[in-house]
């Protein structure tokens, strides 16, 4: 019987997933911050503590695992990897593979073990895999490095952007600056200028849901801004694919991340899929459909020349780290 671990080790929490080669589930393990850009031995103490829990409630020793993949926040350059291999190594599993935590993600979208992902929630991320196991990432650097502006945090940005510059009269007429004032309580412009201005007030993520709104209202300003976001996401995840040599291959483009996953329009997402399929028409767009920690316990499987069959994808779809209410399940 084979035995496989993932772990999806993030900012606030880390989870770790142990099943058996019939998807059953035998061990988890849930710890806090795994991030090592955050605090290095903090992360290593929370990803050995999550392996620790999944491996005591299966009864397995490390050595009994067949393959152990940790999809790890913050894994984005060799310089991390030089911090991470290490660190992983000392958990003593004898197989093992470490990769960004957007590569999982993408494992939870697909039935192949190959494909691209763009993530966009409060940051952005984009990466790829070719068929030959290749990988290329990039984004969640911010503006400065390329990065661009669907995120989660510059959609909010643009809404208050938006409602200064219609005010103003530098910018069309838009239903964003009544929408904005609503949701910040202002009476009107000019005190939220001022605050911007005087006391360091900062636009408030939530302010992103606006953008989506308007454009769902037909507001032009709104719907041409997610328009072209969602060009460039797919021209992100186009260039990945290009330098992959993926062009003619069949596969599924995930998408994850609040801002994806909750926009009341799909202007984006079509947008998004349109410019991708210029690079890459044998693409299929796709959503994540299970927890990213099952996506590295996919992961574990493809290292370890397992095909997880239907079956099993449907399995692995139904297990739960965290409710609808948002509360972490032990």
């Amino acid at each position: 019987m084979g035995y496989f671990l993932g772990v999806d080790a993030g900012g606030s929490k880390t989870f770790c997933l142990i099943v058996d080669d019939k998807g059953n589930v035998l061990g988890r393990g849930i710890a806090g911050n795994g991030n090592h850009q955050i605090h290095a031995s903090e992360a290593e103490q929370n990803i050995a503590s999550a392996c620790l829990q999944a491996l005591a409630e299966s009864k397995l020793s490390p050595s009994a695992v067949d393959h152990a993949f940790f999809g790890l926040a913050g894994a984005d350059r060799e310089p991390d990897f030089r911090v991470l291999r290490p660190m992983i190594a000392r958990l003593g599993f004898p197989r093992w593979s470490i990769a960004c935590d957007t590569m999982i993600a993408m494992r939870a979208g697909t039935d192949r073990p190959f494909g691209a992902v763009v993530i966009c929630g409060t940051g952005f991320n984009a990466a790829a895999r070719n068929r030959a196991g290749e990988e290329l990432q990039y984004g969640g650097f911010g503006y400065l490095f390329g990065d661009g502006q669907a995120s989660g945090r510059d959609l909010a940005n643009f809404a208050f952007r938006s409602a200064i510059r219609a005010w103003d009269g530098r910018g069309k007429p838009t239903l964003l600056q009544d929408l904005v004032l609503r949701a910040t309580g202002f009476p009107g412009v000019p005190e939220m200028r001022d605050a911007a201005l005087d006391n360091g007030y900062v636009p408030p993520l939530h302010l992103a849901e606006l953008v989506f709104e308007a454009a769902a209202q037909g507001d032009e300003v709104a719907s041409a801004h997610l328009t072209e976001q969602g060009r460039e996401l797919g021209n992100a995840a186009s260039a990945l694919i290009r330098r992959l040599g993926m062009e003619n291959e069949t596969f599924d483009v995930v998408l994850g991340g609040s801002v994806l996953a909750k926009s009341a329009t799909s202007l984006m997402q079509d947008a998004l899929a349109e410019t991708v399929r210029l690079t890459a028409p044998r693409t299929r767009v796709t959503r994540i459909t299970m927890e990213p920690v099952a996506g590295a316990v996919l992961s574990a499987m493809d290292r370890a020349g397992f095909a997880a069959g239907p079956g099993m994808l449907k399995q692995l779809e139904k297990i739960t780290f965290v409710d609808k209410k948002g509360v972490v399940n032990q």
